[in-house]
């Protein structure tokens, strides 16, 4: 097996070009020289302030270095990938905020015996030299149900407390003040993870192997696997299993969560969800909480706290009252923080009314007319011609597409037959042309429905009841293939149905000038414009559509849309020959 491919330079440099990359892209980060140390680029506006430095092995981006900024991180460190950085370079970063003025240093370490020696180094090295420096553990994960000695993992909710205390530090809140209350609120955070898949560090194999199918429970976030593994469930059934497991209170590491509690939710992706999943797993969250009585006040979900590229996704609960709200909500510089609403999530009215349609022409009843059974007939062939023709038109759309032309013009056809059934036909024409408008865009999908929903809507203000003759229809037409250009985009000879359409169109308006007597032969010149034009596709170089995507070379049929087209008027004029 090879490692896994990544879009890196090197193994050697990526952690050095990774910090480089996010410097270059704030003008508020500077990098300090000779170190893996991302600081705030405005350290005079740190005097007097106590300080905040965080970090950790990298591949938790945006943690650490995205959350520097006025009102979070002063400065953020970063070891290897998923290595602890060393305390040469933690001492240096301190020393620059001590040097910068700072009132004191807070250093916020997630719970790994690496992080903890290595700060816990730095801190009492600085100590030596006559800093104020102090340190906060966090270990709020919660998927151990008797935790070993090493106690439970620093996890997503560390970003909680870079929020928290920077909003402190920014009000000018002294050390101790800052330690105390941080400490009291991560009484009350924890934090789940959940992955179908592991990561792999830059040039090694992935860290674990999990059949497909198949998700990890309560994994942290270096690649280490989880606690249980089971078969992937819905997004509603991992939320209550995850949340289920992170409140038992069979449990040693459980997070004591009752009725009426207020949280603030963090639901996290681990590197490799989609948005869309993403936000999926939100709504399960918000409302398995709000199922168990809990007040959601925020939520924040995207990415804050990944594992490289693991596909999975952390859910973090803070319980909070209105003073970390508060402290929550203060606004901050950095980065990677989101732009969260401060209104409580739950108790909100979240959906908004429609406005009120007007009624759709297919379920209005309408008074029939002179021409209603005339423009029935029509119809009548019209749907017969095109489900005879539904293969055909398959085929040729197998060519160059995706073989369903047929049968998107079979759906139409039996809307309509269905519709005739239950209906009369109006008396008015361009009422009828916006029932099948409306037939076509909503039984038809697609781009298909879309065009010819455009032109038959585009069409039907041309001809009314008491204007209906040849000029007017003509001009419908006209209309109606004009609005097709416009909003589709296509021109005769790209290859489109507009190939058979517009030909028959330029001749039909000959019927504005046309005598009685010479109006069929002018129908029946049409028709056969509309069918050569849609046989002469076969020549043309498709320039819109899906045939644009394909190899000219392969493209030898004619366009099925052009054939539909042609098919449709010439089962118009028979029709109104028959009536001759």
């Amino acid at each position: 097996m090879q490692p896994q491919r990544k879009l890196i330079n090197s193994v050697d440099r990526c952690v050095d070009e990774a910090l480089c990359g996010i410097v270059r892209a704030s003008g508020g980060l500077s990098l300090l020289k000779g170190h893996r140390v991302v600081l705030r680029s405005d350290l005079d506006n740190l005097r007097g302030k106590v300080a905040l430095l965080s970090g950790g092995g990298s591949g938790h981006e945006p943690a650490h270095g995205g959350y520097i900024g006025a009102g979070m991180l002063s400065a953020a460190v970063a070891g290897g990938v998923f290595a602890s950085p060393p305390p040469t370079s933690i001492l240096a970063a301190i020393l620059s905020l001590h040097n910068a003025g700072a009132a004191g240093v807070l250093l916020i370490v997630k719970n790994y015996t690496g992080d903890r020696l290595n700060f816990g180094l730095a801190a009492e090295q600085a100590r030596n030299q006559g800093i104020a420096v102090d340190m906060v553990v966090v270990a709020e994960d919660c998927a151990f149900d008797q935790p070993s000695k090493a106690g439970r993992r620093g996890l997503c909710g560390t970003v909680f407390i870079h929020k928290l205390a920077g909003a402190l530090a920014e009000e000018g809140c002294p050390l101790d003040r800052i330690v105390s209350t941080v400490t009291e609120v991560l009484k009350g955070i924890g934090t789940l993870g959940v992955s179908l898949s592991p990561c792999s560090v830059p040039g090694c194999l992935p860290s674990f192997d999990l059949p497909q199918g198949d998700m990890e429970l309560g994994l942290g976030i270096h690649g280490e696997p989880g606690i249980k593994r089971s078969k992937v469930a819905s997004a509603d059934e991992v939320v209550k299993t995850m949340i289920d497991h992170m409140t038992s209170p069979a449990s040693q590491s459980h997070l004591p969560l009752k009725s009426g509690d207020s949280v603030v939710l963090c639901v996290n992706n681990l590197g490799a969800l989609s948005y869309l999943e993403m936000a999926v797993v939100t709504r399960a969250s918000v409302i398995c909480l709000e199922s168990r009585g809990v007040v959601v006040a925020r939520v924040m979900s995207g990415t804050f706290m990944t594992s490289l590229e693991m596909a999975g996704v952390s859910l973090t609960l803070m319980k909070a009252d209105q003073e970390t709200l508060r402290l929550f909500d203060a606004k901050t510089s950095a980065p990677a923080w989101p732009n969260l609403s401060s209104e409580c999530v739950s108790g909100r009215s979240y959906v908004t009314e429609a406005p009120v349609m007007s009624s759709q022409p297919q379920d209005s009843t309408y008074s029939e007319g002179p021409l209603s059974p005339l423009m029935h007939k029509v119809l009548v062939k019209v749907c017969s011609t095109l489900l005879e023709r539904q293969e055909e038109l398959n085929s040729l759309d197998r060519a160059c597409g995706d073989g369903d032309c047929g049968n998107t013009h079979a759906q139409a056809a039996k809307a309509i037959q269905q519709w005739l059934q239950n209906h009369k036909v109006p008396g008015c024409p361009g009422r009828l042309l916006l029932v099948l408008a409306g037939l076509v865009q909503e039984k038809m999908g697609g781009s298909s429905g879309a065009l010819y929903s455009l032109f038959l809507t585009a069409a039907a203000s041309h001809v009314t009841e008491g204007q209906s003759n040849a000029a007017a229809w003509a001009s419908a037409m006209h209309a109606g293939t004009q609005a097709m250009r416009r909003y589709g985009g296509a021109d005769p000879g790209d290859r489109t149905m507009l190939d058979a359409l517009c030909p028959a169109v330029d001749e039909l308006m000959k019927l504005v000038t046309a005598p009685p007597d010479a109006q069929m032969s002018v129908l029946q010149a049409a028709v056969q414009k509309a069918a050569t034009g849609a046989e002469g596709t076969r020549l043309l170089q498709a320039k819109a559509g899906r045939a644009s995507y394909i190899a000219t070379d392969r493209v030898t049929l004619p366009d099925p849309g052009a054939m539909a087209v042609a098919a449709i008027l010439g089962a118009i004029v028979e029709t109104l020959e028959e009536q001759k």
